[in-house]
């Protein structure tokens, strides 16, 4: 006899798509990957495309035709409404009973925590945080960028450092290192040819992530202006999870705070200790970890939580990805 299907799991990112398809005892049947989430750029039903061809391979992989709940973590949904209007997207293309759609930060919260409760930071291209209680209530915010008072994440750390550095070789600002590190990345003499490259697009745009990882080198060999720039990221990781941990009730509890995303990831020395050294102070009874797991899995252990698995289920699931 075969499994039935009960979940489909789907992580959507900008760069890429990940789905899993996941059986009432917790077997996962079948995964898939497909191409990056983008539907700012694209429009809804393009990028749901996107997410469409990795079902249909998983699904075909797996045997099955439809799912019990299709629960979704993606990327550009930042409001509810956003969530509303991706959620009937998807329903549309009846994977499933049921499809509930959340923002992707929630993917890295949930596949770090035993149970629906914490907070989780996600510093990748850019920043966001969440949080939530099992009784359902979650803590959130827009990050939309400057707009939205986020600052942080991998574009705008690179973005700081070209400023800071273009200011540093014409003499509007102090000396730092990045004048000579970020041009040498791309193989230029100085910051007056990287900047050209860049506006003449003979560097693209999209490789400015590049320079994340040199800002954080930078840092490391000394130079007082790059430490400052990831001091300052430390403390805004910190500030999004105590204000989380405040909002949900958290803060004088102990309380999993989940670090996610490459930039976090990385586990960079100065702002690993930075971010643990900054929440003994400011949210003592936090609990600092990285989390490393695929967040496909968050979104599969969130859909079982909403169909009501038990906890042995849920641990298979994790169990497999862990593997």
């Amino acid at each position: 006899m075969g499994l039935t299907a009960s979940v489909l799991a789907v992580d959507a990112g900008n760069s890429k798509t990940d789905v899993a398809v996941v059986a009432a005892d917790g077997t996962v049947l079948a995964t898939a990957r497909g191409g990056g989430f983008r539907p700012p750029v694209t429009g809804v039903e393009p990028a749901v495309d996107q997410i469409a061809r990795a079902v249909e391979r998983a699904f075909a992989a797996a045997g099955v035709d439809s799912v019990g709940h299709v629960s979704a973590c993606l990327a550009n949904a930042d409001f509810p409404v956003e969530e509303e209007q991706l959620a009937a997207a998807l329903h549309a293309r009846a994977w499933g009973a049921s499809t509930e759609v959340r923002n992707d930060t929630f993917a890295v919260l949930r596949a770090g925590v035993g149970e629906p409760r914490g907070v989780a930071v996600v510093c990748g291209a850019g920043i966001n945080c969440v949080g939530m209680r099992p009784d359902g209530r979650t803590a959130r915010f827009p990050a939309l960028g400057r707009v939205s008072g986020d600052w942080g994440g991998g574009w705008g750390l690179a973005e700081e450092a070209l400023w800071h550095a273009a200011r540093a070789e014409d003499g509007r600002g102090g000396p730092t290192a990045l004048a000579r590190t970020l041009p040498a990345h791309f193989g230029l003499p100085s910051m007056y040819a990287l900047i050209e490259a860049l506006h003449l697009g003979q560097v693209e745009t999209a490789r400015r992530h590049e320079l994340t990882p040199v800002l954080f080198a930078t840092a490391a060999d000394g130079d007082p202006v790059a430490r400052a720039l990831v001091d300052r990221l430390a403390d805004e990781v910190v500030t999004m999870a105590t204000v989380a941990l405040t909002r949900l009730d958290l803060l004088d509890e102990e309380t999993p705070v989940l670090l996610g995303g490459g930039v976090l990831a990385a586990r960079h020395p100065r702002l690993d200790d930075g971010v643990r050294d900054l929440l003994a102070v400011r949210a003592p009874k936090a609990v600092p970890e990285v989390v490393t797991a695929r967040p496909v899995l968050g979104a599969a252990l969130l859909g079982l939580d909403r169909v009501g698995s038990t906890a042995g289920v849920r641990e298979r699931v994790r169990a497999y990805f862990s593997s």
